[in-house]
């Protein structure tokens, strides 16, 4: 065969292959819970996991949370990131997860 025809035949089946990135309907998409979209909390309690906060951006997360005086953080050997904080006048337990969920502790 010669070199003209087998590209023209390489490009043809190319362009009609079977697309294999097919968009979904939002609705039809499962829903990521390693990712925590703004405003949406995953879980009551803290969920264990491999944690890329810095402390900076832990400190920023919990108070956007509504905390201030953000005091002792230090992450947990679950990657949890723990410290205090105040939420109006009551002092309380903090954390913050993987999945961005800022719980007081129970």
């Amino acid at each position: 065969m010669n070199k003209k025809f087998l590209l023209l035949l390489t490009a043809t089946s190319l362009l009609a292959g079977p697309s294999f990135a097919q968009n979904q309907p939002a609705t039809d998409r499962p829903n990521n819970n390693a990712v925590n979209s703004s405003g949406q909390k995953n879980s009551n309690q803290p969920v264990a996991g491999a944690n890329s906060f810095t402390e900076g951006q832990a400190k920023s997360k919990i108070e956007e949370a509504g905390y201030t005086n953000v005091t002792s953080l230090k992450k947990d050997g679950n990657g949890v990131w723990r410290g205090k904080a105040n939420k109006g006048a009551a002092s309380t337990d903090v954390s913050l997860d993987f999945q961005g969920n800022v719980n007081a502790a129970k």
